[in-house]
């Protein structure tokens, strides 16, 4: 067996399922589980329209590239969101279609890594998508965490990370719109960590799953290849982003997203996934040219949570610590409590499931940034979201 197999940690859930052994929760409550950033919101009906209409494709083998329309709308998708200008994206070097970004985070560390330097690191925010860490271990390398702490607002300290830190670097993660903080990574930080990707030669992978859920129509966030656009860097060199279908189009099931970015790159991987066997199903291609075709469900989608977001805030003012974030469907609220007790207590008496925030994120240098906070996932629907904020205000003032 793979001995790096026990470097890896329980996944979060798993954790949660342990601290609520043995714990009863009042009958009489309806649980309401803001633990899992699932989407509840419906799937677009000509999605599914799709893939009842293109079934027959069961029977045909799909290629590990993807078919040439999806890889047009793609690029289509993502020269308009992020302004990528004309020269934009090249669909057949610089797109490739993916099975969700986790499958695709994973499988891209195994590409980038280089077991043979015993000291490379793969940097990544803390708290973090466990994905980075465990893609690390299996790629032979080490993580390295960079703290993300509320003086900073929630984007890691760029400036404080040491030299030898960027001299062993691989690959560095970003998540902007962060999972589970919600901050978005301005143009400024990303120009600087594109530089010294170029100067210690490392590879950025930019986590941009949550991109779309937003709360103001006129400033959405800034995407890696943007700012490589905007410093000139046409050919994306070092950066590549990876995208869903999963947040913006409330399609976790379809398992779709992309990667794009260097071809070089993108070259390589290619090969690898080829190897690999995670061809998308035709049929999921053609339901997913559809809904990167279309804006006007994820505009819908955005609403929603704008009206979520409002309602769940204005409850827990004066509550607990807790701010609206920069973007994605988390809220990130600081406890009275240690956050297992919280988490704990409050499925015990109110029925309500969040996450801890120990549970995302490691202790390095004695210091947890998830100790005292908790995730909460906005994705029930409206008047859940509502009841589940009464719960909780009712739970911490008594």
């Amino acid at each position: 067996m793979n001995d790096d197999l026990h470097k890896l940690q329980p996944y979060p859930f798993e954790k949660l399922a342990q601290l609520f052994q043995g714990v009863k929760h009042p009958g009489k409550l309806p649980h309401i589980a803001l633990s899992i950033g699932e989407p509840k919101h419906a799937s677009p009906d000509f999605v599914k329209q799709s893939i009842i209409d293109n079934i027959d494709k069961l029977s045909v083998y799909p290629t590990t590239k993807g078919l040439p329309e999806l890889r047009n709308s793609i690029a289509t998708w993502c020269c308009n969101r992020f302004d990528l200008g004309e020269e934009g994206l090249c669909p057949d070097t610089q797109v490739l279609p993916v099975n969700g970004t986790r499958e695709a985070l994973f499988a891209f560390t195994q590409v980038v890594a280089d077991r043979t330097h015993i000291d490379g690191l793969v940097v990544s925010p803390n708290p973090f998508y466990q994905i980075y860490e465990g893609a690390a271990y299996l790629a032979g390398v080490t993580p390295h965490f960079l703290p993300c702490l509320p003086e900073n607002n929630f984007i890691p300290d760029y400036d404080a990370v040491p030299e030898f830190v960027w001299r062993r670097c691989q690959l560095l993660f970003l998540c902007s719109p962060g999972n589970p903080t919600g901050a978005v990574t301005n143009e400024a930080t990303l120009r600087k960590l594109i530089e010294l990707a170029d100067e210690h030669d490392f590879v950025i992978a930019s986590d941009e799953c949550y991109s779309e859920i937003y709360f103001d129509e006129a400033k959405p966030p800034l995407g890696l290849l943007q700012a490589c656009k905007n410093m000139g860097r046409t050919d994306f060199k070092r950066c590549v982003v990876f995208h869903s279908l999963s947040k913006r189009s409330n399609l976790p099931g379809l398992r779709s997203g992309f990667v794009a970015g260097d071809a070089d790159i993108l070259a390589d991987f290619l090969k690898y996934r080829t190897y690999h066997g995670c061809a998308m199903p035709v049929q999921h291609q053609l339901a997913s040219i559809a809904a990167w075709s279309d804006e006007e469900h994820v505009k819908e989608n955005r609403r929603i949570y704008q009206q979520k977001f409002s309602a769940v805030l204005n409850i827990l003012d004066g509550v607990v610590d807790v701010q609206c974030p920069d973007a994605s469907f988390y809220l990130w609220p600081q406890t009275p409590v240690a956050d297992t007790d919280f988490a704990r207590d409050l499925f015990e008496q109110q029925h309500v499931t969040v996450l801890p925030g120990r549970y995302l994120s490691r202790t390095v240098d004695n210091i947890n940034p998830g100790e005292y906070r908790v995730r909460m996932a906005l994705v029930a629907p409206l008047a859940q979201c509502i009841e589940a904020a009464e719960r909780i205000k009712h739970f911490v003032q008594s």
